[in-house]
């Protein structure tokens, strides 16, 4: 009877600590992998089948209203880290910016509670990075072949291979050495998808036979938006032959990107991309027509680079499941802004337009949030860091400027704010002028600065692709009145004085805010 009465005693004991236990956490944030290139936001029109990320949609929450505060890799990682916004946590851009390592971070949090984190792959915030037990990281962008990591009490190595896999790999190395008996946090950065968009080879010439339609907006002439007419990112126009297409001759070998192959792997690519140059070179394509061939191979390309990238997901969800870690653990897949597919005649980032300023996000928790379930409701990158330590029990502190996405997880309708802030610093590569700006559901206003000094304002019901600057228009004077007022609220409660101060030097702002 005693032993009856001793292993039910510790039967409860079992099932109130499991049920107790902290989530594991693992989030895998990709670099540059655009909503569109995800085949759950895309079911009526694919570029892509992504069938290991869309398992997370399967399993738990997809986001279609999720943004960055500003859209470049090494800024949004900050603020995924720190819950602030990049005037706060000090990493305003790539060009000038250095990130301190030393401040307050959620994985610093969870280490005082009991967590075991890690990072592994691309990090971008330098190389000393702190709250973490364990780090390996790419230098720099990190390259897709044969890449250099820094590792933690071991330093600079070089790795053969791919660099999905290689992450990966390392992903699950760190998963089984382990302390079994705490509660973990995993970051897995992957490169892919960013440019040059070099494919595993298993991968190359995988979308050979998609056919790609020309976007809707690919011949925009930016009529009434000055920044996007002076930008430096345009497909047709900045789209480099050899660079980015590989059509690098006889000798690919003058590229750094190929200088590190091996044999097999340098072959690979020249038996596959020597050939479309020199049928390129006999077709003598020009204007428009030219402009939609590099747009094909860049999707052909970058779209690649996305299949390994969904294929290692897979691996990541798949050791979860093996392991009995699924139940409890919390699987949040997002990258680090959105990016151009073709929209507008670009490919890259930066902008507050939707399809940069927009990021994938997909949440899966089984113990909260419902399988197949789907949210429109306003969220940012700056909110990943409380909901983290509210789910891990951890007293948020004050000066985190996100918002938990609690109620949201539980109930995919609920809000927890209805307008968004958002600051570009970087004023360099693709000659994008630095801009500031707020959005509601109906209205986005853009106020750009230094390379160019003007206002945008967008119907976002009636011109969803952001075609038609409508600041000027007679019509929209009380919605721009309304939505200056919002900004001026959204600069001061963030604090962004930067901001603050081209606000109130502007003669426009100062007409409308009296």
């Amino acid at each position: 009877m005693k032993r009856y009465v001793i292993i039910f005693f510790l039967y409860v004991f079992s099932v109130a600590y499991s049920q107790n236990k902290k989530p594991n956490i693992v989030i895998i944030i990709s670099d540059d992998h655009a909503y569109q290139a995800i085949s759950a936001y895309n079911k009526n029109h694919r570029y892509i089948d992504t069938p290991n990320i869309d398992r997370l949609a399967e399993g738990g929450m997809i986001f279609h209203k999720s943004y960055v505060n500003n859209s470049i890799c090494g800024p949004s990682r900050a603020s995924l880290l720190t819950g602030k916004m990049s005037h706060k946590n000090g990493y305003k851009d790539n060009e000038n910016s250095s990130y301190n390592s030393n401040q307050q971070q959620f994985v610093n949090l969870l280490q005082e509670n009991g967590y075991q984190t890690a990072w592994i792959g691309k990090y971008h915030l330098g190389y000393d990075p702190k709250g973490f037990d364990f780090y390996k990281i790419l230098i720099g962008q990190g390259y897709y072949y044969n890449p250099d990591f820094i590792e933690k009490g071991k330093g600079k190595i070089r790795e053969e291979g791919y660099v999905a896999n290689l992450v990966e790999d390392a992903a699950e190395k760190w998963l089984d050495e382990r302390d079994a008996e705490k509660p973990f946090c995993l970051v897995i950065g992957h490169k892919n998808t960013h440019r040059t968009w070099m494919p595993d080879l298993q991968d190359i010439g995988a979308f050979d036979k998609a056919k790609f339609s020309i976007p809707e907006t690919f011949y925009d002439d930016y009529r009434s938006r000055k920044a996007a007419a002076l930008q430096e990112m345009s497909i047709a126009k900045d789209m480099r032959m050899g660079y980015d297409l590989k059509m690098l001759g006889d000798d690919f070998r003058v590229d750094n990107n190929f200088k590190r192959m091996n044999e097999e792997q340098l072959k690979a690519f020249e038996n596959y991309y020597k050939p479309i140059q020199k049928k390129l070179e006999k077709s003598k394509l020009k204007g428009e027509k030219l402009a939609e061939w590099k747009y094909k191979r860049y999707m052909n390309d970058y779209l690649s680079t996305a299949v390994s990238l969904d294929r290692n997901i897979g691996r990541t969800l798949d050791y979860l499941e093996k392991n009995g870690l699924a139940e409890n653990t919390i699987v949040i897949y997002t990258s680090d802004q959105g990016f151009y597919l073709g929209e507008h005649g670009w490919f890259d980032k930066r902008w507050m337009y939707e399809e940069s300023y927009r990021t994938p996000l997909l949440i899966k928790y089984p113990k909260i949030v419902p399988a197949k379930s789907s949210s429109n409701s306003f969220v940012m990158n700056i909110d990943i860091a409380p909901t983290l330590l509210e789910l891990a029990d951890v007293k948020i502190p004050r000066d985190i400027q996100g918002v938990s996405m609690l109620p949201i997880l539980k109930n995919p309708n609920a809000e927890t704010q209805n307008e968004l802030y958002y600051h570009y610093y970087e004023n360099g590569e693709h000659a994008v002028s630095p801009h500031f700006g707020v959005n509601n559901k109906r209205y986005k206003l853009i106020r750009y600065y230094k390379r160019v000094e003007n206002w945008e304002l967008f119907d976002l019901e009636k011109d969803p692709q952001e075609m038609d600057n409508i600041f000027d228009a007679p019509k929209y004077q009380e919605v721009k009145k309304e939505m200056m007022k919002l900004l001026k609220k959204e600069i001061q409660e963030y604090e962004d004085f930067d901001a603050l101060n081209v606000l109130f030097e502007d003669q426009e702002f100062k007409k409308y805010s009296k």
